[in-house]
């Protein structure tokens, strides 16, 4: 075997992993794969004694760190509320996120909420919570000390902390409310919706001004029930297929047969307290490849 090959085989050993680790510091699948072909260009010019779990994870992190730094303005441009480029995870596709149990950091929920943080602190969170590193494993990933890094851990608890109160459903529940959701919303079940829906229930979209989207959330129950039932209308062109996207059953939306959008509503016990939906055609790129 070639060392050029033996190489690219040491290299592929650790893709899935590490998609995973940039995904969830982006939110942007499509940049997420960016960053591990260039990790890959370096490691091809990298000394060929290193450990490639630990050079490469290094390597991905502060590639993430960089873009996240250059992210942050761009998205207080952004045209509408911004959300997480969805990926689908049912199935074998789960493998590239990993063990089942690290679901909860690949909600868009979760993902969103990882907007709050700081870039140092994101990695250290998605590090830690996501794929096990010790403090002191991410102190020598970032070049910098033990206590720094648990400090950083510590404010990234505080700020999501709130959101991990909530009841999860267990998944057949969980595929249950969303299969009445979706009956409802296509058939206009007012009664039915306005059992589902929270008070405080908030909708987002995300059309990145270029589909069409709310510009703004839609805050309490009856305003998010006049967005569904606006939706119903539009029932003869809509088809909504049940799937599971980052982790959590969704809905995929195709308008006139073609890929239009995903719908993931967040439930806390049987009520659905958000709903976040993108449209953006850019960020359906990668879920359409999936589901070639």
């Amino acid at each position: 075997m070639s060392m050029t090959q033996e190489r690219l085989e040491r290299f592929e050993a650790n893709r899935r992993r590490l998609f995973g680790v940039a995904y969830r510091m982006l939110g942007e699948a499509s940049e997420a794969e960016d960053v591990v072909q260039d990790a890959y260009l370096r490691w091809e010019r990298s000394d060929s004694a290193v450990s490639p779990e630990a050079w490469l994870t290094k390597v991905v992190t502060n590639l993430c760190l960089d873009r996240l730094t250059s992210a942050r303005a761009q998205r207080q441009r952004y045209v509408g509320p911004w959300l997480p480029e969805p990926v689908g995870t049912g199935g074998d596709a789960l493998d590239p996120f990993e063990a089942v149990e690290q679901r909860e950091l690949l909600s868009l929920g979760m993902l969103v909420l990882l907007e709050r943080l700081t870039p140092a602190e994101r990695a250290v969170f998605v590090l830690r919570e996501a794929f096990g590193h010790s403090h002191r494993e991410v102190a020598e990933i970032l070049d910098v000390n033990d206590p720094h890094v648990r400090q950083l851990y510590r404010r990234a608890q505080q700020h999501i902390a709130t959101a991990r109160k909530r009841f999860t459903p267990t998944p057949e529940q969980h595929r249950r409310l969303l299969e009445r959701f979706l009956q409802a919303t296509l058939d206009g079940d007012v009664p039915e919706l306005e059992q589902l829906l929270a008070d405080d229930v908030v909708a987002w979209a995300d059309g990145g001004g270029k589909a069409p989207a709310m510009r703004r959330p839609v805050v309490g129950r009856d305003q998010v029930l006049r967005y569904l039932l606006a939706l119903s209308e539009y029932a003869q062109r809509i088809r909504m297929t049940p799937d599971v996207v980052n982790g959590e059953p969704a809905l995929v939306v195709y308008l006139d047969g073609q890929l239009a959008g995903v719908t993931v509503p967040e439930f806390d016990g049987d009520r659905i307290v958000a709903i976040r939906t993108v449209t953006n055609p850019d960020k359906l790129v990668f879920l359409t490849k999936q589901k070639v």
